[in-house]
């Protein structure tokens, strides 16, 4: 007999819904607490935390333009737009024959999507609970829309494992920060070695049960997906208004598969070219541009493209308002050395075969003020590094164990959530209790596989 996870997951949904916060309360929230926190353990005056505050606001401009392209704009081109990738949902969606499994396959595309890169993880999962909520709608089978919604944010607790890890991508990388303390460490043993490939396969299929056994128990608590937008087929012609063309020179241009098809195939050859000579580094600029090609290749036309930035970019206000202020705290965390007085707490009750453990819940408290894995490891990499060299402990464990701390508590922090949300029309507090549940288990298999990898 199956076990049913609705009684568990109740409370905490009720919970959600009542008090959590919307995303930018949140930041908001946590911005206030930053301060207080760098005041009480720290030297730092009010005025002082308030000037570091204030210049840090500017900091992540540069990343806040990564994070739109890779969230929103290219990915929600290349795999909203794209009939291709359309079809490919749709027949995905098509498989399940009961709500457990329609569930669980949303976790495991969302999952799977994010392994390749963490914005596409996002977008593909809630496309996904959609296609998925379609089907079930036209089966008969009762599904519960925030619970596909959470369980496609879910699948996400994987990304930092993958194609996109910022962390183990920045270890890699000749000439990174750390070089001289750690050397080069490759991917063939983080995100590419059986331990990583395994923790991340155990992990996505326990959350996976977990998620597929959370479905509300009676009839009356479910809520299905009906926006009648969203449930057209997403195969769909396009809107003659936005695609037919006038008859004009201008209009064929506008219409021409080719050049889309030529500037995608020029951006990939550079990338390609870039790579092999060893110019180009395995980082988010390059994850970016690779999306960027992929999108256009898949494009029907420029115009067809263009049309899709349009309707991603409606997404980014809620992101471009926040990153502002989590810059903001990442300077009061960093410069007021907070974030270092975490990271010592957690190395001085360490042995040599719990650091990477450590590192692991230190990076998931830390990701609560920094949300960047790149940043958080330029924090709390040294701090480690020091603790590794004199335990006698690898690097591979306290990288592995920041970058899987830094995923996991995703789960319970929603800004990432924002891009999946604004594509699935809900409202953080709608999924949050859910997740909260996938994240205890998530912990415990992430948390797991690195005592098992001990000092290795």
């Amino acid at each position: 007999m199956s076990v049913s996870l609705d009684r568990l997951a109740r409370p905490f949904v009720v919970l959600a819904e009542r008090f959590y916060p919307d995303p930018f309360v949140f930041a908001i929230v946590l911005s206030l607490a930053t301060f207080a926190l760098a005041i009480v353990f720290t030297p730092t005056t009010p005025l002082e935390s308030v000037s570091i505050w204030g210049a840090g606001l500017t900091g992540f401009l540069g990343f806040a333009m990564q994070v739109c392209l890779v969230l929103v704009l290219v990915l929600a081109h290349a795999l909203a737009s794209t009939r291709l990738v359309m079809r490919g949902i749709d027949r995905l969606a098509a498989w399940p024959r009961s709500a457990p499994q329609a569930y669980a396959l949303v976790v495991v595309i969302a999952g799977l999507a994010s392994l390749v890169a963490w914005g596409l993880g996002m977008v593909v999962g809630a496309l996904a609970a959609r296609a998925v909520a379609r089907e079930g709608r036209a089966r008969g089978i009762a599904l519960h829309f925030p619970l596909l919604v959470a369980s496609a944010y879910a699948g996400f607790v994987v990304w930092h494992m993958g194609y996109s890890g910022t962390a183990l991508l920045a270890v890699a990388t000749p000439g990174h920060p750390l070089e001289a303390q750690m050397g080069l460490l490759p991917v063939t043993e983080t995100m590419l070695s059986a331990a990583n490939l395994a923790t991340a396969a155990v992990t996505l299929g326990v959350v996976a049960v977990v998620c597929a056994r959370m479905a509300p128990s009676e009839d009356g608590d479910v809520v299905a997906f009906v926006d009648a937008s969203a449930m057209e087929p997403a195969t769909s012609p396009p809107r003659p208004a936005e695609d037919a063309p006038g008859g004009g020179w201008g209009d064929r241009l506008d219409e021409a598969r080719a050049l889309s098809s030529a500037l995608g195939l020029l951006v990939g050859a550079f990338l390609v070219r870039g790579l092999v000579a060893g110019d180009l580094a395995l980082d988010l600029n390059v994850v970016n541009w690779s999306l960027l090609a992929l999108g256009l290749l898949l494009a029907d036309s420029p115009r067809h493209y263009l049309g899709r930035i349009t309707d991603a970019s409606r997404a980014l206000g809620p992101i471009v308002l926040q990153y502002p202020l989590y810059a903001g705290i990442v300077a009061l965390m960093t410069q007021t050395e907070l974030a270092g007085l975490f990271a010592d707490a957690f190395v001085a009750i360490a042995r040599p075969e719990t650091l990477g453990f450590w590192a692991f819940l230190s990076g998931g408290l830390l990701n609560f003020f920094i949300p960047s894995g790149g940043g958080q490891w330029a924090v709390q990499g040294p701090i480690f590094l020091d603790a590794a060299e004199t335990l006698g402990v690898s690097a591979r464990a306290v990288v592995l164990g920041v970058a899987y701390g830094d995923q996991w508590t995703n789960l319970v922090q929603p800004f990432w959530a924002l891009p999946l949300l604004a594509i699935a029309g809900l409202p953080a507090r709608a999924i949050m209790g859910y997740c909260f549940v996938a994240f205890v288990a998530a912990g415990l298999c992430l948390g797991g596989g690195l005592l098992l990898l001990g000092a290795g």
